[in-house]
């Protein structure tokens, strides 16, 4: 009889095991996936200060991995607030550990993706990361250590301690990968000309094996304020979340635990909720038995009376600066850009921003070029899965004087405590009700917006061509008019085309 053997694994190591589900399927995608990564974490570290990105990447030759791939050198280089000297080794060395578990609106989403990619770096090079990182003070700390998979802990090789005579802030992440380059270069490329377009106020410079610069300079100071931690929403909870806040709770009574621990409840609404679920004020939230859990979560599931998450926790870019930024990466000829009000899905407050570019370099294709972003993250993959091209597929474009054969391109944005990805890897949206609902009215109300500036052009467009007819016509008429009527000089007729150009631009 075969003996069945039970083992538990870190989270280290179920990560090495399943590196797929995280984004890192293949050597291409697997460099894509890391300069990503870090280049978001280091968009997070400067804004978290409000502070301009300035953020150096490069991607550099270091030996043959076989036939088909290479060992490359990434380097990453930013100005954000840097970790403290006692969190470096954890922050890059332990799965899982992170600064990404509060609920607010943020990039990353599981604390793994830089994690992962030095883990990846690690077991395709066997190679340490080295880190150096300072948050401003009299000391830049430098790390070199590798990712201990078994015990999901940090292996710290070297450390050293070096002055900062110039106050120098941010964190310099460098390690070694296998990868292939070649087939991940449009991505990559793509994916910093997309990260440029919805964060119009970063300097982005990338450096290619092959020396090639590619820099993306910044045309606007101005940024969103920083996200705000938030508390649950009722609508949100579970079981689990429940006991977890009573728990910690340091309230006696179920009124301030209510009031203390959920978004937008005040003590009207917890009196009336308490009084719909049959629950007393004085009852001390730490003696509920496990049922009474339970049929709490149900109540206020039920109760209609919360009033909706607000978008103080969150920080859309804005109709302004997204405007900036598509203007800058497609140069088109006119853009319209609509921002919906915030909405929520599952208790999670969310808000869509659309824009739609027109003319100017954007190419005929016969299918309108779609850019998605989710709290300023470029989605490039997946991209028939993702409920925005689903809405955009639904619409009917004729309705508002739009054909896939003109030089339309459309992005879509979305900002939330938590974005309803379908999956680890971070590159499409799901199909969830409210979320697509929103898409929808917000590309109608900007599709509106552009239905009108083709009307008006249209408009021009015909009457310059009356008027390009009555140019060449009209010489003519007027010499064999004065033919006929036996005068030798030719009416001026000036004054009559001014006089209908000018009827014609009252009329437009």
């Amino acid at each position: 009889m075969a003996k069945t053997t039970f083992e538990e694994i870190s989270a280290a190591d179920f990560f090495y095991r399943n590196r797929d589900i995280a984004g890192f399927t293949n050597p291409s995608r697997a460099i894509f996936a890391a300069t990503r990564e870090l280049v978001e974490n280091s968009l997070d570290a400067a804004e978290s200060l409000k502070t301009p990105p300035d953020i150096y990447v490069r991607l550099s030759f270091d030996g043959e991995a076989s036939s088909e791939t290479k060992i490359y050198k990434l380097r990453v280089e930013d100005n954000g607030i840097g970790v403290p000297p006692r969190h470096i080794p954890s922050a890059f060395g332990q799965v899982l550990f992170g600064s990404k578990y509060k609920l607010k609106q943020q990039r990353g989403t599981f604390g793994l993706g830089g994690k992962m990619a030095i883990l990846y770096g690690q077991i395709t090079t066997h190679q340490p990361a080295c880190i150096i990182s300072s948050t401003g003070v009299s000391k830049i700390y430098m790390y070199k250590l590798m990712i201990d998979i078994r015990r999901n802990r940090p292996l710290i090789l070297d450390r050293k301690v070096l002055i900062n005579k110039e106050r120098w802030r941010g964190t310099i992440v460098e390690f070694n990968l296998e990868g292939d380059y070649f087939r991940a270069m449009p991505k990559i490329l793509e994916y910093f000309k997309q990260t440029a377009m919805v964060n119009p106020y970063a300097n982005l410079t990338f450096v290619d094996p092959k020396g090639r610069l590619y820099k993306f300079t910044r045309v606007t100071m101005e940024m969103p304020d920083p996200p705000k931690e938030t508390l649950p929403h009722p609508y949100g909870v579970d079981v689990e979340l429940l006991q977890r806040l009573i728990q910690v709770t340091p309230h006696r009574n179920m009124m301030e635990f209510l009031r203390n621990h959920f978004h937008r409840v005040g003590e009207i609404t917890a009196r009336k909720f308490l009084e719909f679920a049959n629950i007393r004020s004085s009852k001390n939230p730490k003696k509920l038995a496990h049922n009474e859990i339970v049929r709490l979560m149900r109540m206020l599931k039920k109760f209609r009376e919360f009033l909706p998450p607000d978008a103080s926790c969150l920080s859309p870019l804005g109709e302004e600066l997204l405007r900036a930024g598509v203007l800058k990466e497609l140069k088109p000829e006119f853009v319209v850009v609509h921002q919906r009000r915030p909405s929520a899905y599952a208790g999670h407050p969310f808000i869509i921003e659309v824009a739609i570019a027109y003319g100017g370099e954007i190419p005929k294709r016969g299918t309108f070029p779609i850019y998605r972003f989710a709290n300023r993250i470029p989605l490039l993959y997946d991209e028939a899965s993702d409920v925005s091209v689903r809405v955009i597929n639904s619409i009917n474009w004729r309705r508002y004087k739009v054909t896939p054969d003109m030089p339309v391109a459309i992005a879509t944005h979305i900002c939330s405590t938590k974005i309803p990805y379908k999956t680890v890897g971070k590159e499409f949206i799901a199909d969830r009700p409210e979320v697509g609902r929103e898409i929808a009215n917000g590309l109608r109300g900007a599709a509106r917006q552009l239905q009108r500036f083709l009307t008006r052009r249209e408009h021009v467009d015909r009457e310059q061509r009356r008027l390009g007819i009555f140019s060449k016509y009209l010489p003519k008429i007027a010499q064999f008019s004065a033919q006929l009527a036996g005068k030798e000089k030719t009416p001026d007729i000036k004054k009559l085309l001014w006089s209908v150009k000018s009827f014609e631009t009252e009329k437009a």
